[in-house]
């Protein structure tokens, strides 16, 4: 049996997982990318807030979640420059999805 979400509700379960620190930001950008997911595939996935917890985390910056997965960081570029230079390294390895809300901006990136 299946129930299908809508955007918000999908969101609000997100963020009522106490196990999980989602910005409303944040989990906006992320139930947005997986509804473009299983658009592009064609077909409905299942919400497993576990898994997603599992799966993505959320970061203040690029370079944050770029150094915990061994990104050096050696740059002489800007802050800007340096934070795109994060983001390109990211996207070469895993989904990262950039978001810009009023309680926070960030990115979301997925394991591996």
């Amino acid at each position: 049996m299946y129930q299908t979400l809508s955007t918000s509700e999908a969101v609000d379960i997100l963020r009522a997982d106490q196990y999980a620190s989602w910005s409303l930001a944040g989990a906006w950008a992320l139930v947005e990318y997986l509804e473009q997911v299983e658009e592009e595939i064609g077909e409905e996935t299942e919400l497993c807030i576990d898994a997603i917890r599992c799966d993505y985390a959320e970061y203040t910056s690029a370079r944050e979640a770029a150094a915990d997965y061994g990104w050096d960081g050696t740059t002489d570029d800007d802050e800007d420059a340096a934070e795109q230079a994060a983001l390109d390294w990211l996207r070469d390895r895993t989904v990262a999805i950039v978001f810009d809300g009023r309680d926070a901006s960030g990115v979301i990136v997925g394991s591996f």
